[in-house]
């Protein structure tokens, strides 16, 4: 093309936005939408050049197809989809409406003025980088962008460096001095991109849909997903069924993943123009639940590995995705196993509803895949043990051969055997043995007595004595036994 008609042909263009300034958002005669106005309409076909669209049921407008690809060459649109555009051209002899996401490469300060009038969005190419930001080249016109409004995102001078020479798409924000300060945003435009995509995002995005995304941050509460325009959250506790995966060992920035969307609040927006739509996202709902097929049994032995322990006792890893819970009252006072060791323990219950599990230290002999027998200390029985704690109260002794708050009794002062006022510290120091009667029995019941079991040693003592005592050393010869029948029998 000449320079000659060149030029004539962006007189044209200019000429046409300057005849459509006055009357933006309007319409012609017979209803055909006027340059710069905002338009909805249902994508009818999808061609490799053009896209086209229904209108109000009776005009169809198109896109060029550039204007609809993503960065991997494919259309990010399909048939049936609702898309909001602006009408970038009118030609009523020839009924063709063309619509855009910007106005191309305008050639005027007035097709700038259109442009910045109806928030259109025009080309322009990066011409040099200085202190405050970008030159950029529209039409022939020298425009700026700040260094602010080059992207969404913070840019560095290198970042900035590199876009010299190429072909962006900008909105106009101010024109001053007769078009000598133009000042453009790239950041606008972009964020213009964001929300019209974000749009068309929200229509997929419902519970319960499987949708593939790219995780664009990962912090210490979770991982974000860019759902094509919009993010959604996954939470920490989403990430995995085994709650020891670290997030980030999961997921990396860049990762394309495939999530299932758990909730959608609408949400107060943070700022003007923000997003208002709150989206939970879920990872481990799309794998196996390791609880389906869990084969664990009360009573039975396992080996597990302490994954962390807090106040109110040991988290113990016992498979991915499943961790029970060692109470503090089922910990002696001595060392415990710490973070990342492992430990023997029987399963005391299984509440499969809320996925909790209690567990006990297992007994020294028992064997992992074994079933532990519970209630084997019977009321009366007399038992060994060690003092584990000294109370004004009494005294608890852990019972030989057991672990936790099974086997572990107290001896109230009044069945201790020891005058009132005796110092149980010093009588009875922590480790020291014992041997003491089974008074009750039950969960956390467990009663003992020194006291009844020095009385049953002395009864048993007393018994033997006596029953020894009433038998003869000898039974003597038949003779004698005669003479004592005879005797008898006078």
């Amino acid at each position: 093309m000449s320079s000659s008609e060149k030029r004539e042909s962006e007189d044209s263009f200019a000429a046409m936005f300057e005849r459509e300034a006055s009357s933006m958002g309007t319409r012609k005669r017979g209803g055909a939408p006027r340059v710069g106005a905002k338009v909805d309409g249902v994508v009818v076909q999808v061609g490799r050049d053009s896209v086209f669209v229904e209108l109000d049921g009776k005009r169809q407008a198109f896109f060029d197809a550039a204007e609809l690809r993503a960065p991997d060459g494919t259309i990010s649109v399909k048939e049936g989809d609702r898309v909001s555009a602006q009408v970038v051209e009118v030609d009523d002899q020839k009924g063709i409406i063309r619509l855009g996401r910007s106005m191309g490469k305008p050639g005027s300060l007035a097709a700038l003025e259109q442009a910045r009038a109806s928030s259109l969005g025009v080309e322009g190419k990066v011409s040099g980088v200085n202190k405050g930001g970008l030159d950029v080249e529209i039409g022939g016109m020298r425009a700026f962008c700040p260094m602010s409004q080059i992207d969404v995102r913070r840019v560095e001078d290198a970042d900035a460096k590199a876009l010299i020479g190429q072909l962006l798409r900008f909105v106009v924000t101010d024109i001053r001095d007769g078009g000598k300060n133009i000042v453009v945003s790239r950041r606008a435009f972009l964020q213009q991109e964001s929300s019209e995509a974000a749009a068309r995002a929200l229509v997929d995005i419902v519970p319960g849909a499987v949708l593939s995304g790219t995780v664009s941050s990962v912090r210490d509460f979770g991982a974000f997903v860019d759902l094509g325009g919009i993010e959604g959250l996954i939470p920490r506790s989403e990430i995995a069924h085994d709650r020891s995966v670290a997030i980030e060992d999961a997921l990396k920035p860049g990762d394309t993943v495939e999530v299932s969307v758990r909730e959608v609040k609408d949400v107060e927006p943070a700022r003007p123009g923000g997003v208002t739509k709150k989206i939970t996202l879920s990872l481990k709902a799309l794998t196996a639940d390791p609880w389906a097929e869990l084969a664990l049994v009360e009573g039975r032995v396992a080996q597990g590995t302490v994954t962390r322990e807090t106040e109110f006792g040991l988290f113990v890893r016992l498979g991915p995705g499943v961790e029970g819970l060692v109470h503090v009252s089922e910990l002696g006072r001595g060392a415990k196993p710490g973070e990342g060791q492992e430990i023997r323990v029987v399963v005391k219950k299984i509440d499969r509803t809320t996925r909790k599990i209690s567990l006990v230290p297992a007994p020294d002999d028992a064997q992992v895949g074994g079933v532990v027998a519970t209630g084997t200390v019977k009321v009366g029985a007399i038992v060994s043990g060690a003092v584990e704690r000294i109370e004004q109260y009494g005294i608890f002794v852990q019972i030989d051969g057991t672990k936790g708050k099974a086997g572990r009794g107290l001896v109230p002062v009044a069945e201790i055997g020891v005058p009132r006022g005796t110092d149980l510290r010093k009588s009875f120091p922590e480790g020291t043995k014992v041997t003491a009667k089974v008074l009750e029995t039950g969960d956390g019941r467990l009663r003992l007595s020194i006291k009844g079991a020095l009385a049953d040693q002395e009864r048993g003592d007393y018994e033997a004595a006596r029953g020894k005592a009433a038998v003869p050393a000898s039974l003597g010869t038949f003779a004698d036994l005669l003479s004592s029948a005879k005797r008898q029998k006078k």
